[in-house]
């Protein structure tokens, strides 16, 4: 039997289609009888999440589209919709009608309909747990739940724009992923690329080629750039801010720090804080 886990907007849904990000949003479970069609479309966006077995879209030129797990659909507006699931198959799926009026328009794809495959790994569980952040607030409607919404709409299509400006592979992704969860501990490459699956020498390698830095740089960078904004934003010491980044040897951090910015980290302060 199908399970269908849905929330609807509310009766001026018109009035805030305008207003707010999420007309409406739910989680299908849909066996192989389950189809949608609508010529004309609709006059918001469609987002699609699939979760397990597959479903298909048939394309505005023809054409029939698989997804599967991992898949994200995007319809344009005035697209004509059809979709369902696959013959023999089940399909479980996420979605969320909204409204492109509070988006920037740099987040959202131009072709009328995009399908872009999330590989396992931490960007395909960011979508996943924003898509049901939106079900639970649409559904629970408690203090700003439209402003949740709608932030987890913008990390979801802040994601996917990325992905589709610069696409790693799915293992440095990870890589990256594993160097910002760990960037206050000591990185050994031999655990990290264990992690990963690679060898230390095999990773080191595509990490360099599509970064541009060696794991080591990045990892420096990206402790330098949380370092800036300890420094920017907060009133802790130069060396409490080389303790909370990673940093266990304050000369290191110096010298890190004067090669990504040209100055020490008291002299970058001091220039921002000057008159």
């Amino acid at each position: 039997m199908d399970q269908r886990i849905w929330s609807t907007a509310p009766e001026d849904e018109a009035q805030q289609r305008s207003a707010y990000g999420v007309v409406i949003a739910g989680h299908f479970y849909e066996d192989d009888s389950y189809a949608t069609e609508r010529p004309q479309g609709r006059e918001d966006w469609l987002l699609v999440y699939t979760v397990s077995g597959r479903g298909y879209f048939e394309g505005p030129e023809g054409g029939r589209l698989h997804c599967e797990s991992g898949d994200v659909v995007l319809l344009r507006p005035g697209t004509p919709q059809r979709y369902g699931t696959v013959k023999g198959e089940t399909w479980q799926l996420v979605w969320a009608h909204f409204s492109a009026r509070r988006l920037e328009e740099s987040l959202l794809p131009a072709e009328p309909l995009t399908v872009q495959s999330l590989e396992k790994g931490p960007v395909r569980k960011r979508v996943y747990r924003a898509m049901r952040s939106i079900i639970a607030d649409q559904r629970e409607r408690g203090d700003y739940w439209q402003e949740l919404s709608l932030g987890a709409l913008r990390e979801i299509l802040m994601l996917l724009a990325q992905r589709r400006r610069h696409r790693y592979d799915p293992r440095i992704e990870e890589a990256l992923h594993y160097l910002s969860e760990h960037m206050r501990e000591p990185i050994r490459i031999e655990t990290m690329a264990r992690h990963i699956g690679l060898s230390p020498s095999r990773l080191s390698h595509m990490f360099k080629e599509a970064v541009g830095l060696s794991i080591i740089d990045a990892l420096n960078r990206m402790r330098i750039r949380q370092a800036t904004l300890f420094l920017e934003h907060t009133d802790l010491t130069a060396s409490e801010v080389a303790y909370e980044v990673g940093f266990h040897n304050y000369n290191h951090f110096i010298l890190q720090f004067k090669k990504w910015h040209r100055l020490t980290p008291t002299e970058y302060r001091s220039k921002l804080r000057a008159p």
